[in-house]
């Protein structure tokens, strides 16, 4: 039986779907995780330079190396584990630890990654946690005391997750040495995968929240521009129905308004639409989780729909408003350009009518013309024919001035014949 012949890609497309496992994780640990971020357009980065970090931090620990072109990494560092992923504008780090420290949320935890190291990175961070997975207290009480202790308690977001496999918790909070806090209580019956999977999601609704960020703070950068544009639009669009506007001039402000618009629109597109997509992340992570309300507290998704829903109804807003603006301008300028060729038409009438005006002028003035040149030419066609003819008056008997008389309009029918056929042949 003959092979079938394989796509070229079929194997390596088929194993992304099982590159990025989730990590197998038991209480107590520590997780110090970070993201970071590329200044200026992070999506076209030098991806290698991802790469060196990565290899530099691994050496550091005398750890395996990654593969080449590797866009993610999981596996030990000296006596910890390391899960390395590289994303379209971003990396993140996370080193998991099961030397977990009286001191909770310690900062000396971050230091497994090195100060030398740290200071190398052509990077800027977009969130760092520590993470702490402990053992969930046999009463409810236990668990309320340490996130009092641990946390503060106005913005707290806390739930049972994945029918009540382990209760997970932040107020989502920068603490004074740049980390955010995440605790996860895990229930003794808890699965290793299914406590990766947590931990993996805590992570994720923590960093695609950050990057969704970014896009509110585009918002505020260009708001105050786009608010200068509506009002010259407004203004613009309220001088055509002026009766003694220039129109051809508004029509240039208004196309000026369009393109200042466009420009506008192509140099947020990326932002907006990176941003609606980190949203739809953070949702669907938070779905994942499967959340039930723990002790009458706020959960993560109500803590989102108070707090980090308004900002992403902002940046929708803002979209929206500027592509009607633009859409707007555009038919403004359509509106106007019709009323400029109008008026061009009415232009163009009056000169075709002053036209056809002179060019009767012009063809009376030809016939008049015409019949002096008849005139004329008769007048001496009558002289020429009379020297002709002089000589016959004697034999016959007729006097020069009856010759005359008889040669004037014959000649002057023979002219006015030859000067119309001429003419009709023009013609």
């Amino acid at each position: 039986m003959a092979a079938i012949k394989d796509h070229p890609l079929r194997y390596a497309l088929n194993s992304e779907l099982h590159a990025r496992p989730f990590p197998s994780l038991s209480a107590p640990q520590v997780a110090a995780y970070i993201a970071l971020r590329t200044p200026g357009d992070a999506a076209t980065r030098d991806r290698s330079v991802d790469l060196e970090h990565l290899t530099a931090l691994l050496k550091h620990y005398g750890a395996p190396l990654p593969a080449e072109h590797a866009t993610h990494y999981y596996g030990p560092m000296g006596k910890y584990a390391l899960k390395w992923e590289q994303h379209t504008e971003f990396v993140t780090y996370t080193v998991f630890s099961d030397q977990i420290g009286d001191r909770p949320f310690d900062p000396v935890e971050f230091d497994v990654f090195p100060a030398e190291w740290r200071r190398g990175l052509n990077a800027e961070r977009i969130t760092s946690i520590l993470l702490r997975l402990v053992d969930r207290p046999e009463t409810d009480d236990q668990v309320v005391d340490a996130l009092n202790d641990w946390f503060v308690p106005e913005s707290l977001a806390v739930a049972n997750v994945l029918d009540d496999a382990a209760v997970v918790a932040s107020d989502f909070r920068i603490d004074s040495a740049g980390h955010m806090r995440m605790a996860v209580f895990a229930a003794p019956t808890t699965g290793e995968r299914r406590m990766g999977r947590i931990v993996q999601r805590m992570c994720e609704i923590e960093t695609y929240k950050s990057m969704s960020m970014l896009g509110f703070a585009k918002v505020r950068d260009f708001g105050g521009q786009l608010n200068d544009l509506d009002t010259q639009l407004n203004n613009l669009m309220a001088a055509m129905r002026a009766s003694d506007a220039i129109a051809e001039e508004t029509l240039h402000k208004l196309l000026d308004v369009s393109v200042q618009l466009e420009t506008l629109s192509a140099e947020t597109s990326y932002r907006l639409g990176a941003t609606e997509a980190y949203q739809a992340i953070v949702n669907q992570r938070i779905s994942a989780l499967r959340e039930t309300r723990f002790m009458s507290r706020q959960g993560f998704d109500e803590f989102m729909m108070r707090r980090y829903e308004p900002a992403m109804r902002t940046v929708k807003s803002s979209e929206t408003r500027l592509q009607l603006m633009g859409a707007r301008a555009i038919r403004a300028s359509e509106l106007l350009r019709t009323r400029v060729d109008v008026e061009r038409s009415a232009q163009n009438q009056e000169i075709l009518a002053s036209m056809d005006k002179r060019s009767d002028l012009q063809l009376r003035l030809q016939h008049t013309v015409e019949g002096l040149s008849v005139v004329a030419i008769s007048y001496y066609a009558v002289s020429l024919a009379s020297y002709m003819l002089y000589p016959l008056a004697e034999p016959f008997g007729v006097s020069k001035g009856l010759l005359t008389a008889l040669a004037v309009p014959v000649v002057v029918v023979l002219v006015w014949g030859i000067l119309r056929r001429l003419r009709r042949k023009i013609q």
